[in-house]
């Protein structure tokens, strides 16, 4: 079994995990509206950044779960983004410095279907599980995928709530599956497996959550080990300049912009900080990169020039 541990952090193209962490040492990190608020925020710019499918979402007074895919293979890059981000967001607002989390966040490797299905309703069924609501108020509890799943037009493209409807027998997202689904979460809520506290820890305990068959799987395909393990070092940092590679060859062409521009213009003109504040803003392109791909000198200078653009902006006066 110890040799299994080390496929929590499995990494590969389509992979799909129940997130989970809580406050150190148990502190209400999210104890306030604000604080979830910030989190939330965080986590959708993670998802943009890095390509996630978010399935579901919970932020509790102490802890989150997430059900997330990567289509990119970048669990662990992604997550190192949304945690050491909102932690430095955190202190800086409040002039601290101390670790949030409790160490790393643990992933469960989780089958797409039943199994993925489960995770969203009892992800959805936390705040009712913990007495912070009742599952009849449950659409009003805030920090949640399930009041997203209510507030169609607030969703965000990565957000796929139809997973869960799918999952609780078929249901379509429109407002009578969305109700059907509430009734089906209130009688999970007092009878079904995602309501029950005993079958709940189940969903947050070992290494993946599937069917027998997906664990024999995992555990048997040595060459799919293998060639994760391979991902986990190469894949993702190829997967993601691809990535950006492309959204730069987007935004340059929308600007009617060359390599040619960028290697004859100054490293400071309009244009190229424009381009690297909307990459930084959309995408998890570094410094360097951009420097090196935008000809804008050291990499250091990058952050100063887009850092002058969003001061600028701040300081603009609005329209009225």
């Amino acid at each position: 079994m110890a040799g299994m541990a080390r496929k929590l952090r499995l990494e590969f193209p389509g992979a799909f995990y129940h997130v989970i962490n809580r406050g150190n040492f148990g502190a209400d990190v999210f104890k306030t509206g604000a604080a979830q608020e910030a989190f939330e925020q965080c986590l959708l710019e993670a998802c943009a950044k890095s390509g996630w499918a978010l399935h579901a979402f919970v932020i509790m007074r102490n802890h989150y779960h997430l059900a997330l895919e990567t289509p990119e293979g970048n669990l662990a890059t992604g997550m190192q983004w949304l945690q050491t981000t909102f932690a430095n967001r955190f202190n800086r607002r409040r002039g601290k410095s101390r670790h949030l989390f409790q160490g790393r966040y643990k992933a469960l490797l989780v089958e797409l279907g039943t199994a993925l299905g489960q995770v969203c309703h009892s992800i959805h069924l936390n705040p009712v599980r913990v007495g912070a609501v009742t599952v009849q108020r449950l659409a009003d509890f805030r920090p949640s995928s399930y009041w997203y799943l209510q507030q169609p037009r607030q969703r965000p493209d990565f957000l796929r709530v139809d997973t869960a409807l799918a999952e609780a027998g078929g249901l379509a997202d429109t407002a009578a599956g969305r109700r059907r689904y509430a009734d089906f979460l209130a009688w999970q809520a007092a009878e079904g497996p995602a309501g029950r506290n005993r079958a709940y820890v189940q969903m947050s305990k070992g290494w993946m959550l599937g069917t027998r068959e997906f664990k024999m799987a995992l555990r048997k395909d040595h060459a799919r080990a293998a060639e994760a393990r391979v991902w986990a070092s190469e894949g993702p940092r190829k997967m993601r300049e691809r990535r950006w590679a492309k959204a730069l060859a987007a935004e340059m062409a929308k600007r009617g912009k060359t390599a040619a521009d960028a290697r004859r213009d100054r490293k400071s003109v309009a244009w190229k900080v424009e381009i690297a504040r909307r990459l930084k803003d959309t995408t998890q392109a570094g410094n360097r990169w951009l420097a090196e791909r935008l000809n804008m000198g050291r990499p250091e200078a990058v952050s100063a020039y887009v850092g002058r653009l969003r001061a600028g902006e701040r300081a603009r006066p609005k329209a009225t």
